[in-house]
């Protein structure tokens, strides 16, 4: 039963979720809010959705990217480079960018008499990213359902799990994570060195996966 709609970015986790639920999604979102990779990102999350025949919109939040900070966006200050744990990589945190979503997903689902809104975060986006995390996720669900005739719902249910066994169920799906990107510098091919290349790397190989990315 198609019930859903789905946050999709074009990265290895929602593209994970697509494949996982594709028998419930009925729409795929992905927002161009001014990141330096979303150009890279979303002819991916387009490739998947035209491949599983489920509709796929583009929906434009210039706003962030002219009035919010973070080095996330066109404009900001660089990347930094390393691990996630590391203290510099909290400047890719882009205010409240999943409420931001989840907000106009939610809408988009009442509108189009929908019971749920899926999201991919996991259990390695808790520590950086406070809109990623159980009581964010906890919280919102109960805004979402409160605040709707319908009672709409958020689903998140990789959130607490790891990349890799993100990456293991995708392998069991099939999926090439070649045709994702990760990479935050937004370039012709992955950097490798960005918070967001390394968990890549390091999940693909935990999860026993050939690694056909392009780095650097």
């Amino acid at each position: 039963m198609k019930d859903s709609i789905i946050i999709l970015s074009g990265g290895m986790d929602s593209t994970t979720l697509l494949y996982d639920y594709c028998d419930r999604i009925a729409l795929a979102i992905s927002f161009d809010y001014g990141s330096r990779h979303n150009a890279r990102e979303i002819p991916f999350a387009r490739l998947h959705c035209e491949r599983l025949g489920i509709e796929h919109i583009v929906i434009p939040l210039s706003f962030m990217g002219q009035y919010f900070e973070s080095s996330l966006l066109e404009g900001g200050e660089e990347i930094p480079e390393g691990h996630y744990a590391d203290e510099n990589m909290k400047s890719t945190v882009v205010p409240f960018r999943n409420g931001i979503m989840l907000s106009i997903a939610v809408g988009m689902a009442e509108s189009r008499h929908l019971q749920f809104v899926m999201m991919a975060n996991h259990g390695g986006d808790h520590t950086i990213y406070p809109d990623c995390r159980p009581e964010f996720v906890n919280a919102f669900d109960a805004a979402a359902r409160a605040g709707t005739y319908a009672g709409v719902g958020l689903l998140s249910p990789y959130t607490n799990i790891t990349k890799a066994d993100i990456a293991r169920r995708g392998k069991q799906l099939g999926i090439d994570y070649a045709e994702t990107w990760s990479c935050y510098k937004g370039g012709n091919v992955h950097c490798g060195k960005c918070g967001t290349c390394v968990e890549r790397r390091e999940a693909l190989a935990e999860a026993g996966i050939v690694d056909n990315t392009g780095y650097e």
